[in-house]
């Protein structure tokens, strides 16, 4: 049976020892390893304990590696396991390191999950749906994303989404009730809100306008549409391809109409 006859702490990393056997060197071992099986100069080892030597040795440095990894922020079980897939570990050394940062409460799916439920909720303002994807990316399993998501109520929702859809008001102020509507419909929809959630969002403010602002609205989007086919069509085809644009963009036939009277009156004036 082998002898170690030297044992040399690695210059590049004080936690590991180098071990020789037989005056060869043989393998490397963490400091932990080393304590654990009381590795010291002289002593005989059997050949089935330097397998359970390596094999532990492996575990440490997959459970260094995962520490490392978890240090910048929490992870799911599957992010740690696909990081030391990665790193070229072994099955059952990953499914080793994994019970051990578990037993060290280093990895917990579920604090992970409502972690993030929280922070999706706060800083991205998302939906159930689109926090969904983002646990399913995460490799939560589907009861225990089902169970976190079941106390992201639909009054909080709604609060939320209640606060985007202002926003999105406030940005498109030159536009059409119809195009402001789709815009809070295609947000909404993309923070992962259901249909549900997101007509009682917009339910919740008057987006009409009054006939002032139609004719604020309708000077701007309207003139733009004109520069746009004047340069292909001309007299009727030119307003009916714009009262066509307008229509499709919510504007009222009425001042629609007002609209072509005004830029028929321009033309003739020039």
């Amino acid at each position: 049976m082998p002898i170690i006859t030297k044992i040399g702490r690695q210059k590049k990393n004080n936690e590991r020892y180098n071990l020789y056997l037989d005056e060869k060197y043989a393998f490397s071992v963490d400091e932990a390893v080393l304590i654990k099986y009381q590795l010291t100069k002289g002593k005989v080892i059997e050949d089935f304990t330097i397998d359970e030597i390596v094999f532990d040795d492996e575990v440490r440095k997959a459970y260094n590696k995962a520490i490392n990894f978890l240090s910048y922020r929490m992870r799911s079980e599957h992010e740690v396991k696909q990081k030391l897939l990665q790193s070229e570990f072994g099955e059952a050394v990953i499914l080793e390191a994994i019970r051990k940062l578990y037993e060290h409460s280093f990895l917990n799916d579920e604090s992970f999950t409502k972690a993030l439920v929280a922070t999706q909720k706060k800083n991205s303002k998302k939906g159930p749906a689109a926090i969904r994807q983002e646990l399913k990316k995460k490799g939560i399993e589907k009861d225990l994303q089902e169970e976190v998501l079941s106390a992201y109520s639909e009054e909080e929702q709604l609060t939320i989404a209640r606060t985007l859809t202002e926003k999105i008001i406030n940005q498109n102020s030159t536009k059409t009730p119809r195009q402001i509507k789709q815009k809070v419909q295609d947000a909404l929809q993309r923070k992962g809100y259901n249909f549900t959630i997101i007509s009682q969002a917009i339910d919740s403010f008057e987006l009409e306008k009054n006939d002032e602002e139609w004719v604020e609205i309708i000077g701007t989007q309207g003139d733009k549409i004109w520069r746009k086919y004047a340069s292909k069509y001309s007299s009727y085809d030119l307003k009916r391809r714009v009262k066509q644009a307008l229509y499709q963009k919510g504007f009222p036939a009425e001042q629609i109409d007002q609209y072509l009277e005004k830029k028929e009156l321009e033309q003739q004036d020039e």
